[in-house]
């Protein structure tokens, strides 16, 4: 087994930028937003939020799992949790770059600080990035590199803010073992072989993708 992915862990591919993590029955989300299905973070023991953009924060549904299960937990940036905390005291957590933390059995470190630029004319807003287990990191909306490996590397592949080739940069500077397209819910078919086939020629990583539903282990 890899030396950066010392635990398995499977990963469930939800729309966009919404991931499922589950290792000894638990299971820990990032991201359930307005684009991923409304059952994405049903049943999580924990999640995690990049940023405060709806498409990777739906308030509607953690609340919805927060109220479900009065054990479930956030983990996010002030700007999320200062909308979620007054409800659910001691449950939802503040981090920040070089913070971490262990839940539901998940030791995550965070990176990042801020979200990547759409426009000049567009101020920006705070994002952090979550490395779960010292293998799987999920970047939000920004490119960051973290200061260690990284095994699976959950690469934001179409957006309002990126273009392919920071893409294919992004993939060379991280050097991950292998990357897994999110941020896809914008890339149509017709447009998906070609980013299949320059990141993952271009990339010098294993590149693939996962359809809505599916999952892999690590």
């Amino acid at each position: 087994m890899d030396a950066v992915n010392p635990v398995h862990l499977t990963l469930t591919k939800k729309t966009h930028s919404c991931i499922r993590l589950e290792k000894n029955g638990r299971t820990l989300v990032i991201d359930p937003g307005a684009f991923s299905e409304q059952d994405a973070a049903v049943g999580a023991d924990v999640m995690l939020v990049t940023h405060e953009h709806p498409d990777h924060f739906d308030e509607g549904r953690l609340r919805a799992v927060m109220e479900a299960d009065p054990a479930a937990e956030i983990w996010t940036l002030r700007s999320v949790a200062d909308r979620l905390a007054a409800a659910f005291p001691g449950r939802v957590h503040t981090v920040g770059h070089g913070d971490t933390f262990t839940a539901a059995g998940f030791d995550v470190q965070v990176h990042g600080e801020l979200h990547a630029v759409i426009h000049p004319d567009i101020p920006r807003i705070t994002n952090i990035g979550f490395l779960v287990d010292g293998s799987v990191f999920h970047p939000g909306d920004a490119l960051t590199v973290p200061d260690r490996p990284v095994d699976t590397l959950l690469l934001p592949v179409m957006a309002p803010w990126n273009k392919i080739s920071e893409v294919i940069d992004y993939v060379r500077e991280v050097r991950p073992r292998r990357a897994i397209d999110i941020h896809d819910a914008l890339l149509t078919d017709l447009a998906r072989p070609i980013y299949d086939n320059q990141i993952g020629s271009l990339g010098g990583a294993d590149h693939g993708r996962l359809a809505p539903g599916d999952s892999t282990g690590l």
